[in-house]
């Protein structure tokens, strides 16, 4: 009886601690996270957005989200796959450098460097598949690199000098998310990555009219990627987050405007340099030669009313963009408008992002519809950290060590998914202790009742040694009248 008392309370104390899972047969819904590059938070104010206006109607809107600082492609989007800022993934530019070598990778290359990805963050495709779900990638950045030797299960690179903008194409992505990956693949969660209307907002400016017919052929996307859901059978099982990595901001021009171009500033000089990342929109990162640091940062600040100059340590709180080894001591930024030159302007983009996380421009749109989300609900801004762990809460997966937190998404979720334990860090760390403690409270219960057991069998076999005498007695006194 104390046997089986034992066992139903470590059983009992086990699934106490361990994280609720949903139940029934193919309880678990599907993600999809999109992301449209570059697309602000206002694009759709100006343009005609039936479709992105119905997904909002039946699912969740934020005003606006914030990215992280820099707010460029490839570290933006790390943090959607992580949730961590850029000072802690690591990921903190779109350009691999080495400042021994002087080398630099553009965009493209440097999504085939490994180091530059993995290096100790793990996106949430590898998380998924390590927690028995299966997960795959289409152009989403990072997706070309390994991860401690791991990969997307499922993974499409795009090639080089490919078209982003080609709406034929982007339906084809869609046919093979939807029909092959998460239909015969049977895929639990897919990343997707769209490179407008980023491209249009750089060679034409964000106010622009092709922007704007941008907008319109992302909202028939939208459109189209739902209808495809529709006719597979998803749309009952499928929850879709869509997103951005950053906005974007109008480049003043003109022969009247004061560029800002280093090789002018009087008292700097490109020869107290090692090493130096400029020519890339509003950011430029600096490495003084030894013992130089102070002048070069005398010279530079103050030298132009739109340039911001920053030992890296002394960067603004709000930028998480100080703590990694791979930001160089020092970190110039303009103010929106306006580009970092080096020698000589070489940057023609009417439209730029890398600014300010702050600056408005610079914030993306949000989207999410499904099963597990609520229907038209507008939420007020929130960061862009907080998508990872709602990502892992609707896989129902036990999130890596985060920056962002369940609580900051909760009150968009459906009723009945609010309450589950899942999401932050700080909720892992909690169910992996309540797991702990379940089992140690299992053995103690085993341990005592195994000492009470020993402790009553020690009582009980003196009185019956007695009782045995005793008897024996009985017998000899009976055998003998």
């Amino acid at each position: 009886m104390l046997w089986t008392f034992a066992i139903c309370l470590q059983l009992g104390a086990l699934s106490w601690a361990a994280p609720l899972a949903r139940s029934g047969p193919g309880a678990r819904n599907k993600l999809l996270l999109i992301s449209f590059d570059g697309f602000r938070w206002d694009y759709d104010r100006d343009v005609d957005t039936p479709h992105l206006d119905v997904m909002a109607t039946e699912g969740v809107k934020a005003t606006y989200v914030t990215p992280p600082f820099l707010t460029i492609t490839s570290p933006s989007h790390f943090t959607l796959l992580t949730g961590q800022y850029i000072e802690n993934h690591g990921v903190i530019h779109n350009m691999w450098f080495n400042t021994s070598t002087q080398q630099r990778k553009p965009y493209y290359p440097t999504q085939f460097v490994d180091e530059w990805w993995d290096n100790g963050s793990l996106p949430i495709w590898i998380t998924a598949q390590r927690q028995g779900l299966k997960a795959g990638s289409l152009h989403f950045p990072g997706t070309a690199s390994s991860y401690q030797g791991q990969k997307a299960l499922v993974g499409e690179v795009e090639p080089a000098l490919y078209n982003y903008s080609n709406e034929t194409a982007w339906r084809e992505n869609v046919d093979t998310v939807m029909g092959s990956w998460f239909g015969k693949l049977d895929l639990d969660f897919v990343s997707l990555y769209f490179g407008e209307p980023d491209g249009t907002g750089h060679k034409y400016g964000p106010d622009s009219p092709e922007r704007r017919a941008m907008v319109s052929q992302v909202d028939r996307t939208v459109g189209y990627l739902r209808s495809s859901a529709q006719s597979h059978g998803l749309a009952e099982r499928l929850n879709i987050i869509i997103t951005a990595d950053h906005g974007m901001s109008t480049i003043v021009r003109g022969s009247q405007v004061n560029q800002i171009l280093l090789s002018k500033i009087p008292g700097f000089s490109f020869r107290d340099l090692d090493f130096q990342l400029l020519d890339y929109g509003p950011v430029g990162m600096l490495l003084p030669k030894e013992g130089l640091l102070d002048k070069v940062h005398a010279a530079l600040k103050g030298a132009h009313p739109h340039l911001h100059v920053y030992r890296k340590e002394e960067l603004p709180a709000h930028m998480h963009y100080s703590r990694h080894p791979r930001i160089l001591p020092l970190v110039l930024i303009a103010d929106p408008g306006y580009v970092v030159n080096g020698i000589f302007p070489v940057q023609s983009n009417k439209g730029e992002h890398g600014f300010d996380n702050q600056a408005m421009d610079m914030k993306p749109f949000f989207r999410a519809v499904g099963p597990d989300f609520q229907q038209n609900l507008t939420v007020e801004p929130f960061e862009t950290i907080h998508i990872y762990a709602l990502m892992c809460h609707l896989l129902g997966i036990t999130p890596e060590k985060n920056d962002g937190h369940l609580d900051a998404t909760r009150h968009m979720l459906a009723s009945g998914q609010q309450t589950e334990p899942s999401g932050g860090s700080e909720n892992s760390i909690l169910f992996n202790a309540l797991i702990g403690l379940g089992v140690v409270a299992g053995i103690l219960v085993i341990v005592f009742v195994v000492v009470v057991s020993y402790t009553r069998y020690r009582r009980r076999k003196p009185r019956e040694s007695s009782e045995e005498a005793n008897e024996n007695d009985v017998q000899i006194k009976q055998s003998t009248m």
